[in-house]
């Protein structure tokens, strides 16, 4: 018999009977459905946003205002402001108009109602930037405008139910000037005026906030991760979640609360700094920033306060977030601030010392790379670096800048030099026509050095700290098969600010989802951006093989700033120039007479004020009409003042700076380049000279130093230039070298005489001015499209005449009518050309000198070249070395260097031949096939209304060649920039072998690749120094010099009599490297690899 079987009744807590229909959620409605909830629109007093704060006060019974407003746009400082007398405002009054400022005397007292609220803020907001002020004149917060950073906690002091009073500095611009309507770039509306419509004071729900601020990230989890993917289903879940509870109970302080548990689950507790303080290996380093242009759409007096105010706004937010890490670059800006604002100074230097607070960059401003010469470069870090190690303690070792319009290609060596192996930008995610292929890689000069490079895959060094960002910084890597890390520049920039309180919080929530929840990439703050890169080095160490990257970073893009305000340009180079003859002569005087003070302090400020305008938006010609009334009156101190040294300097050398004449005088020119010159100088008018006949030009050769004079007279029986109209219109001009032919001012034939070719193609028109339709896609002063080269109009023949017909130098002019508004008057001239003794003729060039009347609309004026020369790249002269680009559009990568940079020239030559162009202050070129095209004016209408907008003087030369590119053009170019003056002294002075000496005990023998390009005195030296660093005994003179061409050189520095004891080659920043031996007669031999730039220190003896 069996037994009975026992069945166990299973059980289940699913209902056995359905309650009703369940639908599938469409996710794109309830992903819609959460900007619902935080929105400023129809459902905001409803929403999150209703419960923000619970309370507000304003009127005049808790808040008087009171004004005093400066005339005549003046910018006082507090102490004077605050002694006049203030009339009384209030909240609707207007304020203007553009540019001026108006200081508000706040007197606040909190209500009883609001004294024991958690967190009380005054929000101000006036739609223009402001600083507060304490009574006692300390700056305690900028404020931007426009409901962006309007806010300033209250003192728990104020709590009292007393008035207490504050200032506000409110100045009449907005975050990016006074540009009318929406489009920042329009030149200013001069008569902008500033409402004040909010001034009360809050008391914040600080839950409210900060769950507003989780529902944004996770509800950004929940639209930007991929929608298959389970995190993103749940974001999407909880943050409907958290809109139920929260109408549930009426948006009830309990439920908001409750609200912030929930998403807690998503993104854990973020409320403190200790979210980061888990040990979990990160990716992205993130690190503020507040990219304050130096000048832009404001000029430099308002500069001067938003460094105040973003650096005071960010020393508040470390104190607020001690995980915060914010970094600033630009020396300038510090030297500002110290001068202007020492309270504020001081709060930055204690941050500094706490590590939390990083001076960035080690220039002395964010400059352009483009255009400034070898020596500017090599200034800027010197001046910044020093700066920094003066006030600071430590020299910067990461060279930061994001904002620049290309990159030089020499930047990795100077770099090197001035103690910074690496290199942060992201200027080149702005290519409009390629994308660049690396994210982290090494950067490799023109001489082999290197730095580490890493561009943000953010693509943006203002990010807002977005989930966004933070994904962004992995998914656009494009290195990462080397290194996956990167850095997040976050923060309010170009017009300053830095980062927000709602950014860190942010970051904050982004690293606690990737800890909790997972697939965002894992963001860090704390860590330094030399971490960062410490970490990147030693994976190099290690073996990691980062991709390399030769040459420029060429910026495809903002290719008119090579040419926009030319003006500008000319101050630049002119300035170069004559800060290097300054210093030359400065030197010599100094050994000749130990009473002359080399003038350190003079030369300090015409090179801080040089190194200023070379700012990427100054220099470049991309800023509003007020910042070049600011840098003419710099560049016109710099040459007041440098004329002033130079006369003192020849002076002590025993000279005049002019061509005044005394009895028992005599002239001659000081040839302050390191290569003889033989060159015809004209006399100026009422000179004094003894010459058989009337001279109109003399002979000056000889140097470096003193050259001979020789009075050529103007009645020579066998002339050696000639000019003559051949035909009706076309006139030909010959010396010893060329025979030319012009018609309507276009030089139809240039015969070589001594290679026996043609150089014009026949047909074809050198010296052929062209114009071009001038209208970019949207950046009118920096950008030039491919597109306008279809526009090319070649100017029509204009009118020539002889005016010059001497034996030595005939000349033609032509002008030329470009519009109805405009003109041109070109000259050509040719010169005798004379052998100087080495093989070489100078000048052999054919010069060109333009007057041009310039009042055009969105036009571009350049002068064209054509040769007979067959090459597939082009030659131009950079700073310290030529880069060669290509000729060709074989590749979109060809094509998008359609405009380049040259400095002061360009040349293409084929196996035995070539010809190059000159240039005295232009920098836009292109070579498209055997066609040169020398970039001369503009007409953009964008910032500047007025840019380029008057009289032009301009000068430019075609000096071919036989052989290869070389030193030749080298020295020329140089020669050409550095016209020799005549100059008088006593004739005892000028035949004196101890003056001679003394000219000669610094100079430069062997390769004529090497060029000797920098002479100056030391430092830190005993009797130059002013005392930012340690004084270093005795005296010294510094030596620069670069390799020209390419390849490895060989050379000696003769001292001559000069008495040296010790040489060593050091770096830009003249800390002693290796010691070098000196021979028995002074000489010291010295290599150089290709395109190298070293310097030598020379140690005198006492």
């Amino acid at each position: 018999m069996g037994g009975e079987i026992q069945l166990r009744q299973l059980s289940t807590a699913l209902p056995k009977y359905s309650a009703g229909p369940v639908g599938q959620q469409i996710h794109s409605i309830y992903k819609g459905r959460l900007g619902v909830f935080t929105d400023n629109g129809q459902y905001a007093g409803q929403n999150l946003r209703s419960k923000m704060y619970e309370g507000k006060a304003s009127g005049e019974e808790y808040i008087k205002l009171s004004v005093y407003s400066p005339p005549d746009l003046t910018r006082p400082s507090f102490q004077e402001a605050t002694s006049h007398e203030f009339e009384r405002t209030h909240v609707g009054e207007a304020f203007g108009p553009s540019w001026s400022t108006h200081w508000i005397k706040v007197q606040l007292k909190v209500p009883s109602s609001l004294q024991k609220k958690e967190h009380l803020e005054l929000h101000w907001d006036a739609g223009n930037e402001g600083l507060i002020w304490s009574e006692d004149g300390i700056p305690l917060q900028g404020l931007t405008g426009n409901g962006d950073r309007i806010e300033w906690i209250l003192p728990d002091s104020f709590r009292d139910g007393k008035f207490h009073t504050f200032y506000i500095e409110m100045a009449c611009n907005g975050m990016f000037g006074n540009a009318p309507g929406g489009d920042s770039i329009q030149p200013p509306n001069p008569n902008k005026y500033f409402t004040l419509f909010k001034a009360e004071i809050v008391a914040v729900n600080l839950e409210a906030r900060q769950l507003y601020i989780d529902f944004w990230i996770v509800g950004d989890a929940a639209r930007e991760f991929p929608e298959n993917s389970w995190e993103s289903h749940e974001a999407l879940q909880l943050c409907n979640k958290v809109m139920d509870t929260f109408e549930a109970a009426g948006g009830s302080q309990d439920s908001i609360i409750e609200c912030r548990k929930i998403l807690s689950k998503y993104i854990g507790d973020v409320n403190s700094s200790k979210v980061y303080d888990t040990d979990r290996d990160h990716l992205i380093y993130a690190i503020g920033n507040c990219h304050i242009d130096t000048c832009w759409l404001w000029p430099w007096a308002e500069t001067k306060r938003k460094i105040a105010r973003s650096f005071a706004n960010q020393c508040d937010l470390i104190d607020r977030y001690p995980e915060h890490r914010f970094v600033a670059s630009q020396a300038q800006q510090y030297k500002w601030l110290e001068q202007l604002y020492p309270a504020v100074f001081d709060r930055v230097k204690s941050r500094v010392k706490s590590g939390q607070f990083q001076p960035i960059g080690g220039s002395w401003v964010e400059h352009d790379t483009n255009m400034p010469s070898g020596e500017s470069l090599s200034r800027q870090f010197l001046y910044g670096q020093r700066f920094f190690e003066s006030h600071f303690g430590e020299r910067c070792r990461t060279f930061w800048l994001p904002d620049t319009f290309g990159y030089s290609t020499q930047l990795p060596q100077v770099s090197r030099l001035a103690g910074m192996s690496r290199f942060f930008t992201q200027k080149l995610s702005w290519n409009n026509i390629n994308i660049f292929p690396h994210s982290t890689f090494k950067w490799v000069s023109l001489d082999g050095s290197q730095v580490i490079c890493h561009m943000a895959p953010a693509n943006t060094y203002t990010a807002d700290a977005h989930f966004g960002d933070v994904s962004r910084s992995l998914s656009q890597n494009k290195s990462m098969d080397q290194d996956a890390t990167s850095l997040l520049a976050f923060g309010k920039g170009d017009g300053g600010g830095g980062p927000t309180w709602e950014h860190l919080e942010k970051l904050r929530r982004c690293r606690g989802m990737s800890d909790t929840t997972g697939l965002l990439p894992r963001v860090k703050m704390g860590d330094s951006v030399e971490d960062f890169f410490d970490r990147l080095e030693r994976k190099a160490e290690s073996g990691t093989k980062f991709v390399t990257w030769y040459g420029e970073l060429y910026l495809e893009l903002h290719r008119g700033t090579y040419t926009s305000q030319a003006n500008n340009k000319w101050n630049n180079r002119k300035t170069e120039l004559m800060l290097h003859d300054i210093e030359y002569l400065a030197t010599l005087a100094t050994i000749k007479d130990r009473s002359y003070k080399y003038p350190k302090k003079d030369l300090d400020d015409i090179w801080e004020n040089t190194l200023l305008c070379q700012f990427h938006d100054c220099l470049p010609g991309s800023a509003i009409e007020m910042c070049y009334d600011d840098s003419d009156e710099l560049y016109d101190y710099g040459f007041k003042t440098g004329k002033k040294l130079m006369k003192d300097a020849l002076s002590v050398l025993g000279f005049k700076s002019d061509a005044s004449y005394e009895k028992g005088d005599t002239y001659c020119a000081i040839n302050t380049l390191p290569w003889p010159r033989m060159e015809f100088v004209r006399i100026p008018d009422k000179t004094k000279i003894s010459a058989p006949g009337p001279s109109t030009y003399a002979l000056v050769n000889g140097g470096p130093g003193i050259t001979n004079f020789c009075p050529w007279p103007d009645s020579d029986p066998e002339p050696m230039t000639s000019i003559k109209e051949v035909r009706k219109g076309v006139f030909q001009l010959e010396n010893n070298l060329y025979k030319i032919e012009v018609e309507g001012g276009s030089i139809t034939s240039i015969w070589d005489f001594q290679a026996d070719r043609e150089i014009v193609p026949k047909g074809a028109k050198a010296n052929q001015l062209v114009i071009f339709d001038d209208k970019p896609l949207y950046w009118q002063a920096w950008d030039v499209e491919v597109y306008h080269l279809e526009t090319r109009t070649e100017l029509p023949p204009g009118t020539s005449r002889i005016v010059e017909n001497g034996a030595f130098r005939v000349s033609l002019e032509t002008e030329t009518r470009i519009s109805e508004n405009s003109w041109i008057k070109t000259t050509i001239s040719l010169s005798t050309a004379f052998s100087d003794g080495s093989g070489d003729n100078s000048p052999a060039y054919i010069e060109m000198t333009s007057e041009v009347e310039w009042r055009e609309t969105m036009k571009f004026l350049k002068v064209e070249f054509p040769v007979d020369i067959t090459n597939t790249e082009a030659s131009y002269e950079t700073q310290y070395g030529i880069i060669r680009r290509p000729t060709h559009y074989n590749t979109s990568w060809d094509m998008a260097k359609f405009e380049v940079c040259c400095h002061k020239w360009a040349d293409l030559s084929e196996n035995g031949y070539g010809v190059s162009i000159l240039n005295d202050s232009k920098y836009g070129f292109a070579t498209s096939g055997n066609v040169m095209r020398l970039s001369l004016l503009r007409a953009p209408k964008a910032p500047d209304a007025h840019a380029d907008m008057g009289r032009h003087h301009i000068r430019y030369a075609i000096f071919p060649h036989s052989g290869p590119l070389d030193h030749r053009t080298v020295r020329t170019a140089r020669n050409f920039n550095t016209p020799l003056q005549l100059i008088s002294a006593p004739r005892s002075t000028v035949f004196d072998s101890k003056i001679e000496s003394l000219f000669s005990s610094l100079q430069l023998q062997g390769s004529p690749a090497l060029v000797l390009d920098t002479i100056k005195r030391g430092e830190d030296d005993e009797d130059v120094s002013r005392g930012e660093l340690a004084v270093r005994k005795g005296r010294s003179v510094i030596v620069r010099i670069y390799e020209s061409l390419g390849g490895k050189a060989r050379g000696e520095i003769r001292t001559g009599e000069l008495e040296v004891q010790r040489v060593w080659k050091c770096n830009l920043l003249e800390d002693d490297g290796e010691e070098l031996a000196i021979g028995e007669e002074g000489e010291v031999e010295v290599e150089l690899r290709a395109f190298e730039v070293a310097t030598f220190r020379l140690q005198l003896r006492e």
